[in-house]
C-alpha cells in the first residue's frame, strides 16, 4: 500500500494476506470443533448447541476466506478499483475524473486516527475506499485528490496524527476514575471471594480451607483495586518537535509525565498488540536506561509505522536505532 505524497498516483489497499487468514479461519475452525462431542451425546438441547456451533463457525470460516481483497489506484484522471476473491477472477473498474461531483473523508469509529475517502458520483452513486495508510500525511493526500479531481467544498479531516499538526496526539488525555466507581469495583471484589464463605455458613456447611482462604485474598484484592485502579488508565503521548511528552497517572490519580529525546532512544519498533495486525500495532520505544514504553493503540501494522516514521524524523532518531 502506498499513498505517500511523493509517489504520482494513490495506492489503497484493504485486505488480509493468505497466512492471516488461514490464521484467523483455523482460530474459527477450533473454536467450532470444541463443540463436536455433543453431537453423540443423546441430550437434544445438546445437540442443537452443537449444530448451530459448526453452523456458526462454517460460516465465520467461509466469510474469512472468502472476504474480498480491493485496491484503489487514483490517478490524475481517473479512479482505478479493482477487487478480487480467492479463487475469483479479478474484477475491475474505471471511474473518470468527470464522473466524481464530491468527496467526504469519514472517521472511522473504531479507529480515531483512520480515514476513508468516500467519492459521490454524479449519477449519485457513492464509493467508499480503503483507509488512507499514511494516516500522517491525511490532509495532504486528501488535498492532492481535491486539485486533481476539482472537487468543490472538501471539510479537511480533523486528524491527531497528522504531521502538519505542531503536536501530534495518541491517545485520550488520562482522567482518573471517580472515586464512587473505585469503591463500588473494590467491594465487589471483597463481596466476590467472601461470598463461597458467607454461602457455608448461611447453609450450615463447615467452610473449606479454600472458602477461608479466600477472605484475605478478597480484602488484598480490594485494597489493590482502591490503590491502584488508576494505573489500569492508558498513556497519553504528545508528540512534538524534539520530545514525547508521555502523561499517565499514579494509583491514587495523581499525573505523572515522562519526557522521551532522540538522544535517549535505544531503538524503535512497531508491534502487535492483541489478536489482529489490522487494529491492535502499537509503537514500542526502548530507551538506553531500559526503560520501555508503548504507544496506546494505533490501528494497522502499515498505520503504525507510518506513525513511527514521524516519530523518528521529530525527535531525530538515529538510522541505528530505528527498526520499524
Amino acid at each position: 500500500m502506498d499513498d505517500s505524497t511523493t509517489s504520482t498516483d494513490i495506492r489503497l489497499r484493504e485486505g488480509s494476506s493468505i497466512a492471516q487468514r488461514l490464521i484467523m479461519a483455523g482460530c474459527a475452525a477450533a473454536v467450532a470443533l470444541c463443540f463436536t462431542p455433543g453431537l453423540l451425546t443423546h441430550d437434544t438441547l445438546e445437540i442443537i448447541v452443537s449444530a448451530v456451533a459448526l453452523l456458526v463457525g462454517a460460516g465465520f470460516v467461509v466469510g474469512i476466506m472468502m472476504a474480498p481483497a480491493v485496491v484503489w489506484i487514483i490517478t490524475p484522471n481517473e479512479i482505478l478499483i479493482g477487487q478480487q476473491r480467492p479463487f475469483g477472477k479479478l474484477r475491475t473498474r474505471v471511474v473518470p475524473k468527470h464522473d466524481i461531483s464530491g468527496l467526504q473523508v469519514p472517521g472511522s469509529k473504531r479507529v480515531k486516527a483512520r480515514f476513508q475517502l468516500v467519492f459521490t458520483l454524479a449519477s449519485g452513486e457513492r464509493l467508499t475506499s480503503p483507509p488512507i495508510s499514511d494516516v500522517t500525511h491525511v490532509r495532504d493526500t486528501v488535498d492532492r485528490i481535491v486539485t486533481q479531481f476539482e472537487v468543490p467544498n472538501v471539510e479537511a479531516p480533523s486528524n491527531p496524527l497528522d504531521a502538519r499538526n505542531p503536536e501530534m496526539h495518541l491517545g485520550e488525555p488520562a482522567e482518573p476514575f471517580p472515586v464512587r466507581d473505585v469503591r463500588i469495583v473494590a467491594l465487589i471484589a471483597i463481596a466476590l471471594c467472601a461470598g463461597p464463605y458467607a454461602y457455608k455458613l448461611w447453609r450450615g456447611l463447615p467452610p473449606s480451607h479454600v472458602d477461608i482462604l479466600l477472605l484475605p485474598l478478597g480484602v488484598i484484592a480490594g485494597l489493590a483495586v482502591y490503590r491502584y485502579a488508576n494505573l489500569a488508565i492508558g498513556a497519553f503521548w504528545i508528540i512534538r518537535q524534539d520530545h514525547i511528552r508521555v502523561e499517565r497517572l499514579w494509583g491514587d490519580g495523581t499525573p505523572r509525565a515522562d519526557h522521551i529525546e532522540g538522544p535517549d532512544v535505544k531503538t524503535i519498533t512497531v508491534e502487535r498488540r492483541g489478536r489482529s495486525e489490522d487494529e491492535h500495532c502499537i509503537v514500542v520505544i526502548r530507551l538506553h536506561s531500559g526503560r520501555r514504553f508503548r504507544s496506546p493503540r494505533i490501528g494497522s501494522r502499515v498505520e503504525a509505522r507510518a506513525v513511527g516514521t514521524e516519530i523518528v524524523r521529530r525527535l531525530g532518531i538515529a538510522a541505528e536505532s530505528n527498526k520499524i
